[in-house]
This record gives structure tokens, sequence and C-alpha cells, in this order.
């Protein structure tokens, strides 16, 4: 029984470990709507959960309208990333972190399509590399947008 509750409890603390939530960062209006809020590009900011020292900046578009004011709308499957070192990163940790890990994720419609940034190192090259993307249950979508952080050391 207990190693049931162990596995329950680290099954819901990997879901939380992905759940990083973005701070809106600023927005610009690209359609005007006379219903409902305007087409948007919003963009977010977020720090990477597992290595301190690496904030991320996500541009995506937003749909308004009736069904974007509601929350009913399906975003636009489009997304450009930018990553930076902004501190020191621990780099005995980094030979621990599991490529292709999620960073970040947000919904993109009611249900099945989502907004996703998922980290690789690139052990040979000293390099962390995130790769947006958006992806829909049934379909998948190619765009997708990568940013490279050089591991540097910092003073």
């Amino acid at each position: 029984m207990k190693r049931q509750n162990l596995f329950t409890l680290a099954a819901f603390f990997s879901v939380l470990a992905f759940t990083v939530s973005a701070e809106e960062i600023g927005e610009v209006s690209t359609v005007f709507k006379l219903l409902g809020a305007n087409h948007k590009i919003i963009v977010e900011g977020f720090d990477d959960p597992d290595v301190p020292g690496v904030a991320c900046h996500i541009s995506r578009a937003k749909t308004g309208g009736m069904k974007g004011a509601v929350g009913l709308a399906e975003d636009p499957s489009e997304a450009s990333i930018a990553c930076r070192q902004i501190g020191p990163i621990d780099t005995s940790k980094l030979a621990k972190l599991k490529n292709g890990d999620v960073v970040f994720k947000e919904n993109l419609s009611l249900v099945f399509k989502t907004l996703q940034v998922v980290r690789f190192y690139d052990k040979k090259r000293n390099v962390l590399v995130y790769l947006a993307y958006s992806d829909k249950v049934i379909e998948g979508s190619p765009k997708n947008s990568i940013s490279s952080v050089p591991v540097m050391k910092w003073d």
C-alpha cells in the first residue's frame, strides 16, 4: 500500500513540475473585433523550474471575438520562443536532466490543443535547447520554434 501511495504522490508532483505558469509581459492588438476581445499577440515569460538561472519568453497569437472572450476559441498553433541565461547555473545538475522534459505547458483550446516547451541538454556543446511546439490530440502540428542557451560561467 505504501508503494502505491508513493507512486500517486510522484505522479502528482510530476504533473506539478511541468505546470509552470507564465507571467504575461505584454500584448499588442492585431485585429479589431466589434464584439468581444480583439485578436492579439501576447508575450509571456517563465523561469525553467529545473534550471535556475534560465528564463524564457514566448510570443503567441490569442484569438479574440465572442468565443475568445468566453474562453471557447481555439488559438492558432504558432509561437516563438527565446531563452537566456539570467543567473548562475549549477552545472553539476545538468547531467541529471532528462532530454525532452516538459518545462511549460498551456492550453490553446478548451480541451484538445496545447502549447508545450521541452528542454534538451546538448552535452557536447554545453548548451540547453528549448523547443516550443503546439500539438493537437487528433493531428498534431509541425509548427515549432527553438532557442539555445549556452551554459556559461557566471561571475
